[in-house]
């Protein structure tokens, strides 16, 4: 896009979100973490996006309070912040045993056994935005594991091509990336074909894909999952972050997910679908404040009061 075709509101933004990347560079990761929680906790819930995070709620977990719901919006604006913050230093957040860092939960149990001579692919892993969704591929990465990944660029053109070249400085090399749509998706499916490894975030909103049942609404889901998994036969790795502390981040991987095999092509990419939305809806539960729950996920007509 050319310089006189972006929005000025776009320009605005851009030039606030590198005020902040710049203010929290000198920062430590932790320090970071914890300034960027602080502020996004404190703001977040005032935006009328909240809204949204509060309807959200109210459908998935009717059982839930008001003051339980406000709670979890005030925890999901502070957890947002600090991976935000988080990605401004995420060259800094390193593998450790403690303090600042990253740890691996089930990598050598659930997820070298299932690789082939350990790292050779095609392999899938699945995510959502929990927590730092942002340090599994470089964590990944550390372990021989060059991770590939679909992504829905930012609304913003500027502040997309910000967070672009802040992975790319922070990893220190080129990182593999498909844009969301046709291409992207044929992209990904090349890099397949020569055995790469594939990262999804699978929780996000779609006009497209299959319709499956989270937390009891049906919501069109990413079909690509169930497409690249059914056709390779590879491992599907469920693999979901938990914020232990300000820049203190677990990742948690899980036993490769069953693959159906029923030869209805049809049927079966429900099945797979389903489950992967089961497993995101377990997570979720477990630690509900940790999730992105500021979009829309469920069609527009259940939004109208």
């Amino acid at each position: 896009m050319s310089n006189d075709k972006i929005k000025f509101g776009h320009r605005v933004e851009a030039a606030i979100v590198l005020a902040l990347i710049k203010a929290l560079q000198p920062f430590k990761p932790e320090t970071a973490s914890r300034i960027g929680g602080a502020v996004a906790g404190a703001i977040g819930p005032l935006i009328p996006t909240s809204k949204i995070a509060d309807k959200n709620l109210r459908l998935a977990m009717p059982e839930l309070s008001a003051p339980e719901r406000k709670k979890i919006v005030r925890e999901c604006w502070q957890n947002l912040g600090q991976t935000a913050a988080e990605l401004v230093r995420i060259g800094d957040i390193k593998e450790t045993k403690s303090g600042p860092g990253y740890e691996f939960i089930g990598w050598e149990k659930n997820v070298v056994p299932a690789l082939k001579n350990g790292t050779e692919g095609p392999s899938i892993f699945i995510t959502g935005h929990i927590a730092n969704w942002e340090v599994t591929p470089p964590g990944a990465f550390a372990h021989g594991v060059d991770v590939g990944f679909m992504y829905r660029a930012a609304s913003n053109p500027l502040v997309n091509d910000m967070i672009l070249r802040l992975r790319e400085a922070n990893f220190g090399r080129k990182v593999t990336m498909f844009p969301k749509g046709a291409a992207g998706a044929r992209a990904a499916y090349a890099h397949m074909l020569k055995g790469g490894h594939l990262g999804l975030l699978v929780d996000q909103k779609l006009d497209n894909g299959i319709s499956v049942p989270f937390f009891g609404h049906e919501a069109m889901t990413m079909d690509a999952l169930a497409s690249f998994a059914l056709k390779f036969r590879c491992p599907v790795f469920p693999v979901h972050v938990v914020r232990v502390a300000p820049a203190r981040l677990h990742i948690i991987c899980e036993p490769p997910m069953a693959l159906p095999n029923t030869g209805d092509k049809t049927a079966d990419a429900l099945a797979l679908t389903t489950a992967v939305n089961q497993t995101l809806e377990r997570w979720i539960r477990e630690k509900p404040g940790a999730w992105l729950w500021l979009h829309r996920r469920w069609p527009k007509a259940l939004y109208r009061d």
